[in-house]
Protein backbone atom coordinates (compact mmCIF):
# COMPACT_ATOMS: atom_id res chain seq x y z
CA UNK A 1 0.00 0.00 0.00
CA UNK A 2 1.15 3.38 -1.12
CA UNK A 3 0.95 5.87 2.41
CA UNK A 4 0.99 9.47 2.45
CA UNK A 5 1.61 11.76 5.53
CA UNK A 6 3.05 15.69 6.27
CA UNK A 7 3.63 18.05 8.94
CA UNK A 8 6.73 20.10 10.07
CA UNK A 9 7.60 17.55 12.59
CA UNK A 10 9.05 20.41 14.83
CA UNK A 11 9.61 19.57 17.42
CA UNK A 12 9.08 15.92 16.61
CA UNK A 13 6.99 14.70 19.70
CA UNK A 14 5.18 11.74 20.49
CA UNK A 15 1.91 12.72 18.76
CA UNK A 16 4.43 13.23 15.68
CA UNK A 17 6.16 9.81 16.04
CA UNK A 18 2.02 8.57 16.34
CA UNK A 19 1.30 9.60 13.28
CA UNK A 20 4.44 8.50 11.25
CA UNK A 21 4.46 4.80 13.02
CA UNK A 22 0.34 4.54 11.81
CA UNK A 23 1.70 5.06 8.08
CA UNK A 24 4.35 2.56 8.25
CA UNK A 25 1.99 0.30 9.96
CA UNK A 26 -0.58 0.82 7.07
CA UNK A 27 2.26 0.53 4.38
CA UNK A 28 2.84 -2.57 5.37
CA UNK A 29 6.28 -3.97 5.06
CA UNK A 30 6.69 -4.07 1.21
CA UNK A 31 4.46 -0.59 1.01
CA UNK A 32 5.72 3.00 0.43
CA UNK A 33 5.24 5.83 2.52
CA UNK A 34 5.81 9.83 1.17
CA UNK A 35 6.26 12.06 3.68
CA UNK A 36 5.34 15.77 3.39
CA UNK A 37 8.11 17.72 5.14
CA UNK A 38 6.76 21.27 5.05
CA UNK A 39 9.65 24.06 3.37
CA UNK A 40 11.01 26.50 5.38
CA UNK A 41 8.96 29.30 3.87
CA UNK A 42 5.75 27.48 4.40
CA UNK A 43 6.96 26.43 7.93
CA UNK A 44 7.45 30.26 8.64
CA UNK A 45 3.88 30.59 9.09
CA UNK A 46 3.76 28.96 12.25
CA UNK A 47 3.46 30.98 15.56
CA UNK A 48 6.41 29.50 17.22
CA UNK A 49 9.79 28.93 15.71
CA UNK A 50 10.80 26.41 13.43
CA UNK A 51 14.39 24.46 12.75
CA UNK A 52 15.52 24.71 9.46
CA UNK A 53 14.48 21.74 6.61
CA UNK A 54 17.45 19.96 6.52
CA UNK A 55 17.51 19.60 10.61
CA UNK A 56 13.81 18.41 10.65
CA UNK A 57 15.05 16.39 8.29
CA UNK A 58 17.48 14.24 10.08
CA UNK A 59 15.22 14.00 12.96
CA UNK A 60 12.64 12.72 10.90
CA UNK A 61 15.39 10.28 9.16
CA UNK A 62 16.80 8.82 12.27
CA UNK A 63 13.28 8.28 14.24
CA UNK A 64 12.17 6.14 10.79
CA UNK A 65 16.14 4.73 11.19
CA UNK A 66 15.52 3.78 14.96
CA UNK A 67 11.80 2.15 14.28
CA UNK A 68 13.06 -0.50 12.22
CA UNK A 69 10.27 0.23 10.01
CA UNK A 70 10.54 -2.14 6.81
CA UNK A 71 8.38 -0.17 4.13
CA UNK A 72 10.51 2.23 1.59
CA UNK A 73 9.50 5.62 2.51
CA UNK A 74 10.47 8.95 0.88
CA UNK A 75 10.41 12.38 2.18
CA UNK A 76 9.46 15.19 -0.21
CA UNK A 77 9.13 19.49 0.45
CA UNK A 78 5.49 20.11 1.27
CA UNK A 79 5.22 23.78 -0.26
CA UNK A 80 1.87 24.30 0.57
CA UNK A 81 -1.13 22.29 2.31
CA UNK A 82 -1.40 19.73 -0.12
CA UNK A 83 1.67 18.49 -1.89
CA UNK A 84 1.54 16.01 -4.27
CA UNK A 85 -1.65 14.25 -2.58
CA UNK A 86 -3.93 16.17 -5.40
CA UNK A 87 -1.82 14.79 -8.33
CA UNK A 88 -0.19 11.30 -6.95
CA UNK A 89 -1.59 7.84 -7.04
CA UNK A 90 -1.97 6.41 -3.27
CA UNK A 91 -3.76 4.45 -1.46
CA UNK A 92 -4.54 6.28 2.00
CA UNK A 93 -4.06 9.58 3.85
CA UNK A 94 -2.53 9.67 7.88
CA UNK A 95 -4.02 12.17 9.48
CA UNK A 96 -4.47 13.94 13.05
CA UNK A 97 -7.98 14.95 14.22
CA UNK A 98 -6.23 18.65 13.71
CA UNK A 99 -5.76 18.52 9.91
CA UNK A 100 -8.51 16.30 8.96
CA UNK A 101 -10.35 18.91 7.16
CA UNK A 102 -7.47 19.18 4.44
CA UNK A 103 -7.39 15.72 3.84
CA UNK A 104 -11.05 15.75 2.74
CA UNK A 105 -10.17 18.87 0.85
CA UNK A 106 -7.67 16.86 -1.06
CA UNK A 107 -10.17 13.88 -1.93
CA UNK A 108 -11.89 17.09 -2.83
CA UNK A 109 -9.76 18.23 -5.15
CA UNK A 110 -8.55 14.43 -6.50
CA UNK A 111 -12.25 14.20 -7.35
CA UNK A 112 -12.34 17.61 -9.46
CA UNK A 113 -9.27 16.49 -10.96
CA UNK A 114 -11.07 13.42 -12.04
CA UNK A 115 -8.51 11.12 -9.72
CA UNK A 116 -9.91 8.60 -7.17
CA UNK A 117 -10.25 9.52 -3.85
CA UNK A 118 -8.03 8.06 -1.29
CA UNK A 119 -8.59 6.23 2.41
CA UNK A 120 -8.68 8.72 5.15
CA UNK A 121 -6.81 7.42 8.38
CA UNK A 122 -6.93 9.79 11.12
CA UNK A 123 -5.41 9.00 14.21
CA UNK A 124 -6.41 10.67 17.70
CA UNK A 125 -3.94 12.52 18.91
CA UNK A 126 -1.98 12.18 21.89
CA UNK A 127 -2.75 13.97 24.93
CA UNK A 128 0.00 15.13 27.68
CA UNK A 129 -0.18 14.43 31.37
CA UNK A 130 -2.57 17.05 31.90
CA UNK A 131 -5.13 15.40 29.55
CA UNK A 132 -4.24 18.11 26.63
CA UNK A 133 -3.23 17.35 23.22
CA UNK A 134 0.67 17.84 22.52
CA UNK A 135 2.06 20.30 20.31
CA UNK A 136 4.61 22.09 18.96
CA UNK A 137 3.44 25.10 20.14
CA UNK A 138 3.11 24.05 23.78
CA UNK A 139 6.42 22.36 23.75
CA UNK A 140 7.81 25.64 22.66
CA UNK A 141 6.17 27.58 25.48
CA UNK A 142 7.86 25.37 27.93
CA UNK A 143 4.64 24.38 29.23
CA UNK A 144 5.48 20.34 28.08
CA UNK A 145 8.38 17.96 26.75
CA UNK A 146 7.91 15.98 23.43
CA UNK A 147 6.79 13.26 25.55
CA UNK A 148 4.19 15.16 27.32
CA UNK A 149 5.57 15.60 30.47
CA UNK A 150 4.27 18.60 32.15
CA UNK A 151 7.22 21.03 33.07
CA UNK A 152 6.12 23.17 35.20
CA UNK A 153 3.49 21.14 37.11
Amino acid sequence: MKVMVGGTFDPLHDGHKRLISRSFELAGKDGEVTIGLTTDHFASRKSHPVKEYSARRVALEKFIVASGFSAHYEIEPLSDRYGSAISEEFDALVVSEETLPIAREINMLRHEKGKRKVDIHQITCVLAEDKRWISSTRIYLGEIDEHGRLLHP
